[in-house]
């Protein structure tokens, strides 16, 4: 059994004049960050390894989750080829993932979180929000074979909001 953690980067800021790999997350972004990972490091266990896209707003919404799981730096890596958008790349690091892990959380951008999300698992998710955390799990000993899953759990951060 592989279970595989989709995380989309939580809301960035537009406001600073860098380039689209440098921006920051924005005030909104940090909150809903540390809400998604508060909320998830209580229901879900934590992954084994965290692999994230080195693009700023994605390795900061990571280090939200790797500090509420207390996940070691060792257990935490960057990868640029999860600054994707398309989702070839990403899918890529999936089944390239080292066989020993059963848990992993890779971090990274839409659309191709989003398309991930609805080729591997099985619940259509029409757009995986900023800070859009995704279960699947697969029934596979090899990460090569993750090709179609379960899609055990779906947070966006408006379901951890009060209504209005």
């Amino acid at each position: 059994m592989k279970t595989l953690y989709l995380l989309r980067h939580a809301k960035s800021s537009w406001k600073h004049n860098v380039d689209d790999h440098k921006r920051p997350l924005k005030g909104r972004g940090k909150r809903d960050a540390i809400l998604v990972s508060n909320h998830v490091k209580n229901i879900i266990i934590r992954p084994q390894k965290i692999i994230t896209s080195d693009a700023n707003r994605a390795k900061t919404t990571a280090i939200y989750f790797k500090d509420a799981w207390g996940i070691s730096d060792d257990d935490f890596i960057t990868n640029h080829d999860l600054y994707d958008f398309g989702g070839q790349n990403v899918l890529d690091v999936i089944k390239n993932i080292d066989n020993n892990y059963e848990s992993v959380m890779i971090v990274g951008h839409n659309h191709a979180f989003t398309s991930i999300a609805n080729m591997l698992g099985d619940t259509n998710i029409n757009n995986m929000t900023t800070c859009g955390f995704v279960v699947i799990e697969f029934s596979v000993d090899a990460w090569e074979h993750a090709n179609y899953g379960t899609t055990v759990n779906v947070i966006f951060p408006r379901d951890l909001k009060p209504k209005d």
